[in-house]
């Protein structure tokens, strides 16, 4: 398909820079396709649009919207500081400054990252990344780049190792905000509680999982009352989730790869939840993708623990999962190709230009929709 067809115009007005609070009085906007097909058997005439096709509500309405049986299935990944601040060494007479985002961990000692500005390093150049802490103690810390990949990515080989590169990495980072809330303002002492689900678990992300940022003890406790459990599966998400789509032609996209984990306890639960004809429902489009790639052709659950480039668009045939709970996306995205396949593109479009004329609060720190399939 055409990248052009899937974009669309968004005023900065709509990009929300910091969450609401408390964090579930956040609003949803309904989106079931299947409520536009009873309307046309009805022979109805007239627009499909709020009450019908769509509906508005807030996040803490959501035990109001499911039913008792279904399983929500969040990402419990947990951010890490990913954002480091250095300058190339070595070379020259003199050391620009660099800035580099952990994207992918590929060994105790070796990450993927994106360094900005990237025309700065060539192979076997250093950069320091070390800096004075808060106690005045020197925090050290050196990289070597090993390697230049495609889409601008880079290799970076650290002097630290293991837990003591975790360490140096959680004293010298900051938060990885998205591009579009990092080019407005700097990120501070809230972000470290803004940009991490209630639920981070196990460490390793680069960017938030952000349909998961709704959810409050108080909603959680209430979805429990109602019969609604929530499981937990994790994908590490990787920076690659911002990266622009540069080609003309869907299949020409090269989709960035991400490392996940479905243990054989919550396959067998989540098979056992599909053969009583319960409801799958995905926390963000993290879970959706890994659900999907750990899921046959039959709709059987497996175990999975791996890299998944999984690169879902309109046409795909979704095999596990029911309803989606998700943010806003970006135009032109690989996530908005996403949700028109669950839910359809013109469905999405006339969902999206609703959301944008009602004021809803666009991306990470946005608003959310509750998708059905069409």
């Amino acid at each position: 398909m055409r990248v052009d067809d899937f974009n669309f115009e968004l005023p900065t007005e709509n990009i929300a820079l910091r969450p609401v609070s408390p964090r579930d009085a956040a609003r949803l906007l309904v989106v079931n396709p299947q409520a536009e097909e009873w309307l046309q058997s009805q022979q109805l005439e007239g627009p499909l649009l709020t009450g019908h096709l769509l509906a508005d509500h807030h996040l803490r309405d959501l035990p109001d919207l499911l039913k008792s049986g279904d399983i929500l299935v969040g990402n419990n990944t947990k951010v890490i500081p990913a954002r480091l601040r250095g300058k190339r060494t070595g070379r020259g007479t003199t050391t620009p400054a660099l800035e580099a985002t952990l994207h992918q961990n590929i060994s105790p000692a070796s990450w993927k990252a994106f360094i900005k500005p990237g025309r700065k390093l060539r192979l076997g150049d250093n950069i320091d990344f070390s800096a004075t802490g808060d106690d005045g103690e020197i925090i050290s810390l050196n990289a070597t780049m090993t390697n230049r990949g495609e889409g601008g990515e880079v290799d970076l080989e650290f002097d630290l190792s293991g837990p003591d590169l975790q360490e140096a990495i959680a004293r010298l980072g900051e938060m990885p905000l998205p591009p579009y809330i990092a080019s407005k303002r700097p990120c501070d002492e809230r972000d470290l509680e803004d940009y991490q689900t209630m639920y981070a678990k196990h460490e390793g992300a680069v960017a938030a999982p952000t349909a998961g940022l709704h959810f409050t003890p108080k909603l959680m406790a209430e979805l429990k009352q109602r019969g609604i459990s929530i499981e937990y599966l994790t994908l590490h998400v990787g920076a690659g989730t911002f990266l622009p789509v540069k080609v003309a032609d869907t299949d020409d996209h090269k989709m960035h790869s991400e490392i996940g984990i479905l243990t054989p306890e919550l396959a067998t639960r989540l098979n056992t939840a599909k053969a009583q004809g319960r409801r799958i429902i995905a926390i963000g489009t993290t879970a959706l993708r890994l659900l999907e790639s750990a899921t046959d052709e039959s709709g059987k659950v497996s175990t999975f623990s791996g890299a998944t480039d999984i690169f879902i668009t309109p046409g795909y045939k979704f095999r596990c999962i029911d309803a989606l709970l998700t943010n806003f996306h970006l135009p032109r995205s690989t996530l908005f190709m996403l949700v028109a396949a669950f839910s359809g593109l013109a469905e999405m479009r006339i969902a999206y230009a609703h959301a944008i004329g009602n004021g809803y609060r666009f991306y990470s720190y946005g608003d959310a929709c509750l998708l059905f399939p069409k």
